[in-house]
């Protein structure tokens, strides 16, 4: 059994320890070159990573342009540049036009997920390395395509799956790795959120000069299915299913994307879930993914992971526990880890008695507000040769294929087998 570490050793060893025993990515890059970047999708969260960026690698990095659709959120884009950092980006509509400029290095896509998958190979092909946030793409299959684009291009890609740069996450890894919960067998994870009733979940506010004239529809649907212009559609994309996993893809990704990395696992076996359209069910409501969902997974090697969410109560909020045989590691929140031994009512083994009751906070203990920044300097720091990502395409399509697993069974109503030597989906 590995010794117990009390808190302040913990907080003395460094979580970025296997980063810094990781093989460097290969790049022509310059250490002290600045990376320009290409900025594709500059909405709601595209506008406040642009400053997430700048907090994360600021002197190290040019946002040099950026894409999107809407033409008020090009002119708010091209003002929070200036801003931020000091000079006028250029501006596209097409993403296509701003991936032919040779001077872009990376670009950050942050658009809806149902067009990851053409805009990321599109950036590979052109050799830019890529930030893609999560979900990897909007189903399996062209997740996988996004893999062999990725390994024939040589560039350096990281999905937006934080959690994994995040501090606490690394500790609870390393605490799993010294043996302080015994073997682990069991998690619970759950998010949970509530809003008022005028304010329904992912229902985004529409800017009030918002109109065909001035947001590029057709640019928007992409490959997605024909349709009439529909302000709900795109600015509150996240609702249907052309566009978007819902829950299954927003939400679970993470959290069973943090599973694996701190207990080593990758692809469930099987998985059923269910749930539905509980709330804001007004007439005029139209939309298609779950506000309320559960997920039942099992892996291969004796593991179960017990999932859910609902948007109509936050009393227990974020979180996940590892429910080891000799303890309980709870991250709660994206802000407090907490280590609890398994005392058996005082029959437990000496050592694990031992072992005294942990309790870390983000801000306090790293300072930081969870891991967004350290994921974006991970990625920029890569580019530049100094690190290696932290998650690979590879590791961003595990975390995808949960995430569609659960979306296949909520819709069939079916549990659902991943096939790892066919790398496909059955339904059972």
């Amino acid at each position: 059994m590995a010794q117990d570490l009390d808190r302040r050793s913990f907080l003395k060893q460094s979580g970025a320890a296997a980063l810094m025993s990781a093989p460097l990515a290969t790049t022509a890059r310059g250490a002290n070159d600045k990376v320009n970047i290409g900025w594709i999708g500059v909405g709601t969260r595209g506008n406040a990573a642009l400053d997430w960026l700048n907090k994360a690698a600021g002197g190290k990095v040019m946002v040099t342009a950026i894409c999107d659709t809407f033409t008020g959120y090009i002119a708010r884009g091209k003002d929070r540049v200036q801003t931020i950092y000091g000079n006028t980006p250029a501006t596209y509509k097409d993403y296509r036009e701003l991936l032919a400029d040779k001077s872009i290095d990376a670009v950050i896509i942050m658009t809806p997920e149902h067009l990851h998958h053409s805009m990321t190979i599109a950036a590979l092909e052109a050799g830019k390395h890529v930030y893609i946030e999560k979900p990897l793409a909007h189903t399996i299959e062209e997740g996988a395509e996004i893999l062999k684009a990725w390994k024939k291009s040589g560039k350096i890609v990281q999905v937006g799956t934080q959690n994994r740069s995040s501090s606490l996450y690394k500790k609870a890894k390393e605490m799993v790795q010294q043996g302080m919960i015994g073997d682990c067998h069991y998690v619970r994870a759950f998010w949970y959120r509530n809003s008022a009733p005028n304010n329904p979940a992912w229902r985004y506010v529409i800017p009030k000069d918002a109109n065909e004239q001035n947001t590029d529809w057709e640019k928007f649907l992409g490959p997605a299915r024909k349709r009439a212009f529909d302000l709900r559609r795109y600015y509150q994309w996240r609702l249907y299913w052309d566009y978007s996993g819902g829950i299954s893809t927003d939400l679970l990704v993470h959290q069973t994307d943090i599973t694996n990395f701190v207990l080593d696992k990758t692809v469930p076996l099987t998985c059923v879930a269910s749930g539905g359209v509980y709330r804001w069910t007004d007439a005029n409501d139209d939309r298609e993914v779950p506000d309320c969902l559960s997920a039942i997974y099992d892996y291969s090697d004796r593991f179960h992971l017990n999932y859910s969410c609902y948007f109509g109560n936050d009393h227990y909020g974020y979180g996940e526990q590892f429910c080891g045989n000799e303890g309980t590691i709870e991250v709660l929140n994206r802000q407090d880890l907490y280590f609890t031994p398994q005392l058996l009512k005082g029959a437990a083994p000496p050592e694990v008695k031992a072992r005294q009751q942990v309790h870390l906070n983000g801000m306090k203990d790293f300072g930081e507000n969870d891991g967004a920044i350290n994921h974006i300097r991970n990625f920029i720091h890569a580019v530049l040769g100094q690190e290696k990502v932290i998650a690979p395409p590879d590791i961003g399509q595990q975390a995808a294929i949960s995430g569609h697993m659960a979306t296949v069974s909520f819709k069939t109503g079916r549990r659902v087998q991943w096939d790892t030597r066919a790398e496909k989906l059955r339904t059972l």
